[in-house]
């Protein structure tokens, strides 16, 4: 599996970075001794870093970050910079002005493969209730169907649904310090879900959260020398939060699938998704449109019911495909409530998986 996230080549080192962007200075001091940059990444010919900024300074943001590009792109070797912003609010112990924020930690980004798990991909689209949950249980079927080992994990920490759409009962056996996934349709399934129940409220800060992601990760037995997964599917939570950040630094992630509804509502935050998962350097391998129409079923006369062309229109503005085009079927409502496998007999997900694999 590529190492997504090395932090040297032989030529350009995370150093070159760091002293280069010494050279860009705020407020007569140089945004390094200020301890605004972190997260520094250099794979091959590509640069990523992240730059925290106070909340006076926000009115500066845009020429910062062009003067951090700028600075980088002077490097022999740097084909593509990265430059991830965010803003910091702190006071004083009065209460009073903003704070320029303390230095802050490297990332730790864990290169190093799961154990037996060949590719990983995340599902995610920035918005709740577009269908990232049923695209990808459907597609976990579909891979399988293609005869690959698939493996399907829920990081929706709060709002879990892979037990109830993939009808899983108990809880996942742990032996010797391992958890064991619980197995269904030939699928190895794991969630939170699992662990605390259907109708039990999660109420967990951010560092829980993540805690309990990593551990989904790292101490499930997802597959074994002699059965390795070929796939692991995460179906990631809504938002581009705490979750989002966690996955990219605890696994090498080989890429993201976006799932939209074609509305610009939901457009516009699976943009955002979109956008997210390039700053970190996980390649889109393509959008797929859910609710896409709606057939009436006496005429066979498509209704249009969210609009339609934003799947398309998202594929062209993030530079990826568009993998599929789902429309709404009362059939597929009924087997995600009820924990059954679809008959996709337009072959839709099938379509989608040999477009991914």
């Amino acid at each position: 599996m590529k190492n997504w996230f090395s932090t040297k080549t032989a030529s350009l080192t995370e150093g070159d970075i760091v002293k280069t962007l010494s050279d860009v200075a705020i407020d007569g001091k140089d945004i390094v001794s200020l301890g605004m940059v972190s997260a520094v990444s250099v794979k091959g010919d590509k640069v990523s870093f992240l730059v925290t900024i106070s909340q006076q300074d926000v009115s500066r943001l845009a020429w910062l970050e062009s003067a951090c590009e700028k600075a980088v792109r002077t490097l022999d070797g740097v084909k593509s910079v990265s430059v991830v912003m965010t803003a910091e609010t702190k006071t004083d112990e009065k209460g009073g002005t903003p704070m320029r924020p303390p230095p802050i930690k490297k990332a730790i980004w864990n290169t190093e493969p799961l154990p037996h798990v060949k590719k990983i991909i995340a599902v995610a689209s920035g918005k709740g209730g577009v269908g990232k949950s049923t695209t990808s249980v459907n597609l976990a079927h579909a891979l399988t169907k293609a005869g690959k080992r698939v493996g399907l994990l829920d990081a929706d920490i709060y709002g879990p649904s892979l037990p109830r759409m993939m009808h899983l009962e108990g809880k996942p056996e742990v032996v010797e310090g391992r958890i064991i996934p619980i197995g269904a349709y030939g699928i190895a399934c794991m969630s939170i879900g699992l662990l605390v129940g259907e109708e039990s409220a999660i109420i967990w800060r951010g560092p829980q959260a993540t805690k309990a992601l990593a551990q989904m990760l790292r101490d499930v037995n997802w597959g074994t020398a002699d059965t390795p997964l070929d796939v692991l599917l995460i179906d990631m939570p809504p938002g581009t939060g705490d979750i989002h950040l966690s996955l990219v630094q605890q696994v090498p992630v080989n890429g993201a699938i976006i799932v939209t509804t074609p509305q610009e509502v939901a457009l516009a935050d699976a943009r955002k998704s979109a956008d997210m998962f390039k700053k970190v350097n996980v390649p889109i391998l393509g959008i797929i449109e859910n609710m896409s129409g709606f057939a009436e079923p006496s005429t066979g006369k498509i209704h249009a019911i969210f609009g339609e062309g934003g799947g398309k229109k998202l594929a062209e503005s993030s530079g990826s495909q568009l993998l599929g085009q789902v429309p709404i079927d009362i059939t597929l409502r009924e087997a995600s409530d009820n924990g059954i496998r679809y008959e996709d007999r337009a072959k839709i997900y099938e379509s989608i998986a040999k477009l991914i694999l």
